[in-house]
Formats: C-alpha cells, sequence, structure tokens
C-alpha cells in the first residue's frame, strides 16, 4: 500500500503545486504536473513519470494506477483539492518529465508549427493538438505564448505535449530565416500583402511552416518579413477575424503532409 498524504503543507505537495503554477520551476524542473487519469495515462506513455498522486476513490475507479513505474503516494480528499486546478477534480495527478526532443529536428521536409505571443493557454493547447493530430513535425513557440506546460495548456492540448516537441523560440524572425534558408516555405497568417488560402498550392517538397499570431496583436512585421508568404482564410458574412485556434486548425489541415 502507497504512502499516503494527509497534511497539504506536505513537501511532495507543495513540490508539485510548484510546478503547477510556476513556468520557472517548471524549466529549471524539467517537469511539470497533469492532473486527470486519461491525461496522466496519454502523457506517461513518452514522458516518463516522477510521481504519482491519486485518492483512494481514485485507485478504485481505475485500478491500473498502481502499476505505474514510479514513486506512488495516497491522498486524502483535500490534498487532492489544494493539488486541483480545476473543481471536479479526478483525483489523479502525476509529476511527468518533459519530453526532449530529438536532435536535428528543424530540418529541410518537415512540416512545422510556429507561434508568436499567443498567449491563450486554451488556444496554445489546442493548436498544438491539431498540429500533433495533423502530423506535424513539432511547434515553434516564441516569448510571450503560453507555456505549453502549464495546467490548463495541458488540459487543451490533451496529451499534445508528449505527441509533438514545443520548442521555445527566443528569436522566432531568426528561426524562420533559418528554416527558409533550408528550403522550409514559411507562411505567415496575416492580412496584409496576403494570399487567399485556395491560391497556395502544394506540393512542398523542402517542408513548411506555419506561422500563427496572437488574437489581438497579430504577426509582428519582422516574423512576417522572414516569412516566404503571407496567407488569409476566406471569410464570408462580415466576420472579422477567426479564433486563432480555429484559424491555425484551418491552416494546419489545408497544409498538412497528406493533404498539400
Amino acid at each position: 500500500m502507497p504512502e499516503c498524504i494527509t497534511s497539504r503543507e506536505n513537501g511532495k505537495i507543495k513540490y508539485a503545486c510548484r510546478l503547477a503554477g510556476s513556468a520557472g520551476a517548471r524549466q529549471n524542473e524539467g517537469a511539470f504536473l497533469a492532473e486527470g487519469y486519461k491525461l496522466c495515462r496519454d502523457l506517461a506513455k513518452s514522458c516518463p513519470p516522477r510521481l504519482l498522486f491519486y485518492t483512494e476513490a481514485a485507485l478504485q475507479k481505475h485500478p491500473r494506477l498502481a502499476e505505474t513505474p514510479c514513486p506512488q503516494y495516497l491522498v486524502a480528499p483535500h490534498v487532492a483539492q489544494k493539488l486541483a486546478d480545476t473543481a471536479a477534480g479526478q483525483g489523479v495527478f502525476a509529476v511527468l518529465e518533459q519530453p526532449r526532443p530529438p536532435a536535428g529536428i528543424l530540418h529541410t521536409g518537415g512540416r512545422y508549427l510556429a507561434l508568436e505571443r499567443v498567449q491563450d493557454p486554451g488556444n496554445v493547447g489546442a493548436l498544438l493538438r491539431s498540429a500533433a493530430a495533423f502530423g506535424y513535425t513539432a511547434a515553434l513557440l516564441s516569448p510571450g505564448c503560453a507555456d505549453p506546460f502549464a495546467p490548463k495548456t495541458l488540459r487543451a492540448g490533451m496529451g499534445a505535449q508528449g505527441v509533438i516537441p514545443a520548442l521555445p523560440a527566443e528569436d522566432l524572425p531568426a528561426v524562420l530565416a533559418g528554416l527558409k534558408a533550408q528550403g522550409v516555405a514559411c507562411l505567415a497568417a496575416a492580412l496584409e500583402g496576403s494570399r487567399p488560402l485556395g491560391e497556395l498550392a502544394g506540393p512542398w517538397p523542402g517542408g513548411l511552416c506555419i506561422v500563427i499570431g496572437s488574437e489581438g496583436q497579430g504577426l509582428s512585421r519582422e516574423t512576417v518579413a522572414a516569412c516566404t508568404a503571407s496567407v488569409r482564410i476566406p471569410i464570408a458574412r462580415g466576420i472579422e477575424s477567426l479564433n486563432a485556434a480555429v484559424a491555425g486548425g484551418v491552416l494546419l489541415w489545408h497544409f498538412c503532409a497528406g493533404g498539400q
């Protein structure tokens, strides 16, 4: 039987809470806290678990939790409430290692998603999920983007963070220029000087990078200038713009490896 934690001030509980609440702690530790049975199970396939916490009710519902190859702790319900980021928690929490991207992942022929200052964790998570679903190679995140391993981003990603590498891009225009120099076509989702989606047909033998900006600010001029071309999604009925995750999903699908 695993050790039972009944104090909200327990050191392991405080450690897990720091990972949930601080991007700096996640970066320093190379780890993050996930919540929920399915999310923890899916992420554990590619992100080695360090610690596992669960309530007695959760263990009874999911007895295979006990098979997880890491230190495990039974937590009292009031301790689980401290760990939970949602009102209706499932009573399952895992501290997992952040996955390490393979060397040379930015290469000719790859398919990439690049995000600039997309602050909303729901949008970042949803975009990572779409990129993973459509077979993209990796995602590039500029400063100002929501942390891909923050609790809300993890929930929106539904395990995508364990499938598609999310790489920090401290100087996104420079990274895009480097990709373009390798033959990767970089397409900016922007209005100024853009071409309708239907006019940009593949194939893209050198690879492709879809570049998405925040809903409020869009892409910076430097980032647009570093791209090969700008693309827009035709919109009817007088709607000015689409949600970043929706627009990104359309573009990612349109240019996925199995499409154009």
